[in-house]
């Protein structure tokens, strides 16, 4: 059975776990693309919140790209699986080949998303990092670690559905971890989700707008 009508239902139901951040003046809510900023909107609509975008791009196995070898994020940050590289004998130069071609991609959605608008300062702040789901939580390290060197005072990842798995590898890693569902067993993000249509360009760039417009800050 589905645990969520669709992202929207998703975020609000999060926000419900991370109550204690509303009406904070340090707090900002990031979404990964595309699902993740859905989402990240209600979230960010309930706490009170600045929401942004942070790019992060799965390195899928060359020729079952479904399966996540590793990631990359923005400031160049990559973080590679070395138990998937190495049972599929994968080598640096598919490595390669795959990470330019997704580098790429992540240039071309930074520039489309935010629509000229400047990415938010995150310096001293509470970053409250969102993506639908969890499933090998490659894509998430990769934003934590490109995250830290922007200095932020906590890091908070919070997701509506995940494996009890990797909720707890990436509890180190941060301040806080929220996984509002662990379903046992887990099969796919998808999998609590009534509708999971995929999130469009369009519609990630449409939420950030809005969402700049209503903490006026929606001129380039």
């Amino acid at each position: 059975m589905a645990l969520f009508r669709d992202r929207v239902d998703a975020g609000r139901q999060l926000a419900a776990h991370l109550r204690h951040y509303a009406g904070r003046d340090d707090v900002v809510v990031l979404g990964l693309p595309r699902g993740g900023i859905p989402v990240a909107y209600e979230v960010a609509r309930a706490l009170g919140a600045p929401l942004d975008v942070y790019l992060v791009r799965k390195l899928g196995v060359p020729g079952h790209e479904e399966l996540a070898m590793g990631a990359i994020g923005s400031g160049g940050v990559r973080v590679l699986n070395r138990e998937v590289l190495a049972q599929l004998g994968i080598g640096q130069e598919d490595v390669e080949r795959v990470a330019r071609r997704e580098r790429r991609e992540l240039e071309r959605r930074e520039q489309a998303y935010r629509g000229g608008r400047p990415a938010l300062d995150l310096a001293g702040k509470t970053v409250i990092l969102i993506d639908d789901g969890l499933a090998t939580g490659a894509s998430m390290r990769a934003a934590i670690e490109a995250l830290r060197s922007e200095e932020p005072a906590r890091i908070v990842v919070a997701v509506p559905t995940a494996s009890a798995e990797s909720c707890a590898m990436l509890e180190p890693q941060v301040d806080e971890v929220i996984c509002a569902a662990t379903p046992a067993p887990f099969y796919a993000v998808g999998a609590s989700y009534a509708e999971f249509a995929q999130t469009t360009d369009r519609e990630v760039t449409e939420l950030l707008a809005q969402a700049a417009a209503a903490r006026g800050d929606d001129e380039p």
